[in-house]
């Protein structure tokens, strides 16, 4: 056998040990709609959207605009230190605020490790509303996940709006 070809075999078995060391890649399965998640304190979208207050009333976007921050303490004491004062879920909510501590809120959606997302981008560049990946949020006593965060999904809404497709728009180190 020569050196050439002796060389091309062991390139063609350690290419394909390689192949086989790698997992498949296999999508998170989604329930959709999810249950509900219990989260800290008690609160309703569907009241305060009722009142007038809108998603980024309370969900900024800061600095380079990856997370939709959730509010300050501080900032829903500047109601409830007169509106409901007495409920035991705002009870709960000053005592947080008290101490100067965040309120532990779960997660709803979260997206996996491997996709860039960044609010600000959709939000403030695409002009999407928030209802496009979060669902009807202003008509919940309590959250769910009821919209896919799925590779389809996103897809499929980014070649709905014309937006870039290519696997480098979500999956590259931006």
């Amino acid at each position: 056998m020569s050196l050439l070809r002796f060389r091309c075999s062991i390139l063609l078995l350690v290419a394909v040990a390689l192949t086989g060391q790698q997992k498949e890649y296999k999508a998170k399965e989604e329930k959709i709609p999810g249950d509900p998640v219990k989260q800290p304190i008690a609160y309703s979208h569907k009241v305060h959207v009722a009142q007038g207050m809108k998603c980024m009333n309370c969900h900024t976007i800061p600095g380079e605009g990856f997370l939709a921050a959730y509010p300050k303490e501080t900032m829903c004491m500047g109601c409830h230190s007169t509106i409901k004062k007495e409920s035991p879920e705002i009870q709960k909510l000053a005592a947080f605020a008290g101490r100067k501590e965040a309120v532990p809120w779960a997660r709803v959606y979260r997206v996996p490790d491997i996709v860039w997302f960044n609010h600000s981008v959709h939000v403030k560049q695409a002009k999407a509303e928030c209802t496009v990946c979060h669902g009807d949020v202003g008509q919940r006593e309590v959250l769910f996940q009821e919209k896919s965060t799925s590779m389809q999904s996103c897809m499929a809404c980014h070649a709905a709006q014309g937006a870039p497709n290519g696997c480098d728009v979500c999956h590259a180190s931006q």
